[in-house]
């Protein structure tokens, strides 16, 4: 957030349910849902009364594809119920198919208040975003003035982008491929893990997954701090030199490596890029202790 702030005021944040890296020291066969009560706790310090809604992000993407406990979203929307409070999921990244479903909410059964949306819904080729709101929040404005607006709100060429896309998710059933994929995906990342000991942590959905390289297993040490500066990415430069030189892009990010393909990828492509991965980690491992 750095380059940006200040950020916008009235805004508190929470920490990820992150159960690979717990911030709050737990492991999974201690864990009692803290990042659950913790949500509650930092609404009942600001006050019910003043928390507008609470915008979380259905599988958090670029801070390390971070997914929830299965109760997560669940209880999140008890405790928005129970406060009066909005639910907002943020989509964008997560949306259209990414985790297998229309939006990462629906593998928990949770519907929000709101859903915000983008990159997916035309599939990159046009600049489109949306958000669906409840029918509550849409009968408000029936007779009430929404005060707000866009120079390209509702731009036809963007939204003649958005059905077509919609069109080809549904006619190519790129849901239910992508719920297949999901199984070859981690079972393939699985097999990465087990040869190689720089991989500290393998996660995701559907097609929406990050491997997570550190120094020391036990420890769980970043491969690369968070943050890292330049000169301290050590082996990441070279093996996203590694991997592109033999023509696999992926987004590499200090210690991630995040594998988010097309969603009308084969499993034979999958097997093919892994293989690229699996030589390409042999140069993390030289860094392991």
């Amino acid at each position: 957030r750095l380059p940006v702030e200040p950020g916008i005021p009235g805004v508190v944040h929470i920490l990820d349910p992150h159960c690979y890296r717990c911030p709050f020291g737990q492991e999974p066969e201690s864990c009692r849902r803290e990042c659950i009560a913790h949500v509650e706790q930092i609404i009942r310090f600001e006050g019910p009364e003043n928390v507008a809604a609470l915008l979380i992000e259905g599988v958090t993407g670029t801070s390390g594809i971070i997914v929830p406990p299965d109760d997560y979203w669940p209880r999140l929307r008890e405790i928005c119920d129970r406060y009066g409070i909005l639910l907002i999921a943020d989509e964008v990244m997560s949306g259209f198919g990414r985790t297998g479903e229309w939006f990462a909410v629906n593998r928990w059964g949770v519907v929000p208040d709101m859903i915000t949306m983008a990159k997916g819904l035309t599939s990159g080729y046009l600049p489109l975003g949306a958000v669906i709101v409840s029918e509550p929040i849409a009968a408000y404005f029936e007779d009430h003035m929404f005060w707000g607006g866009l120079t390209y709100s509702s731009h036809p060429m963007s939204c003649a982008a958005a059905i077509a896309t919609l069109q080809v998710y549904e006619e190519e059933k790129l849901l239910e491929h992508t719920r297949q994929m999901e199984r070859v995906m981690a079972d393939g990342l699985a097999d990465l893990q087990d040869r190689h000991p720089c991989v500290g942590d393998v996660r995701g959905l559907g097609l929406f997954w990050v491997l997570e390289l550190v120094k020391d297993r036990e420890t769980r040490e970043p491969l690369v701090p968070w943050n890292a500066r330049p000169d301290e990415l050590g082996p990441m430069p070279a093996l996203t030199r590694f991997t592109r030189e033999r023509g696999l892009y992926t987004f590499n990010k200090w210690n991630w490596i995040f594998l988010i393909p097309p969603l009308p990828i084969t499993a034979d492509q999958i097997a093919e890029g892994l293989a690229v991965i699996d030589e390409a980690l042999k140069i993390a491992d030289e860094f392991v202790r």
